[in-house]
Order: C-alpha cells, then structure tokens, then sequence
C-alpha cells in the first residue's frame, strides 16, 4: 500500500465508528493520483464534516502528503449505499411520508400556489 493510501486510512479509520467498513482504492493517470474513499452511511457525516470543512482538511493532508512525492493527490468519498435522499427528491415525497412522488404541477397549479 502506498504512503498516500495508508495515510488516508488511518486517518479515516481514527475519525469513524466503524472503521471495519473504511475502504480506499488507489489509482494514478496522467492527472494524478485518484484515492477514493468508502465508508459506512453513518460515518459519512463524521468525514464531510459541517460544511465540508473535514473533507477539505483531509484534502489539504493528502496534497501535502503527495507533495512529498511530486504527486497530485485527489480524493473522491463515494456516497455509501442507503445514503442520504437528496434534497429534490425528499422535496417531490408527499407531506404524509410515503415514499411516492407527487405528481409534476401544471404551470397554472404551481402559479396558484405562489399566489398569497
């Protein structure tokens, strides 16, 4: 296992509660190097961190890790699977919870709705 890769999983391992699940993969072209990250749902919001202040940092880490050896470093956090909803499909979900998409709104219903 390279420095870089080795660096970033006893980091990441360090920060989550189940470090058991931590994964990275390793691949180099001709942009650099490319460290992608897996880790359990939960852990995800441990790594991005409030606003993604502690995926920048370790970010940051790992340029400098790779400085040391003339290399671009990237690193890519693969969402896990049953990973948060994102926002515009939470926002199609009816009020009432079931998991069915509301209905597309005509353009006459969605003025209506606008309307005070």
């Amino acid at each position: 296992m390279h420095e870089d890769q080795q660096f970033l999983e006893t980091l990441v391992k360090a920060l989550v509660d189940h470090p058991e699940v931590v994964k990275t993969n390793r691949t180099v072209d001709e942009m650099g190097v490319l460290l992608t990250l897996d880790v359990h749902a939960e852990d995800m919001g441990k790594i991005i961190g409030r606003s993604g202040n502690t995926a920048k940092a370790i970010r940051t880490l790992l340029r400098v890790v790779g400085m040391k050896h003339d290399a671009r470093v990237n690193l890519k956090i693969n969402e896990p699977e049953g990973g948060r909803v994102s926002r515009d499909m939470e926002a199609s979900m009816e009020p009432n919870g079931n998991d069915v998409p509301n209905e597309p709104k005509s353009l006459d219903q969605a003025i209506d709705d606008l309307k005070i």
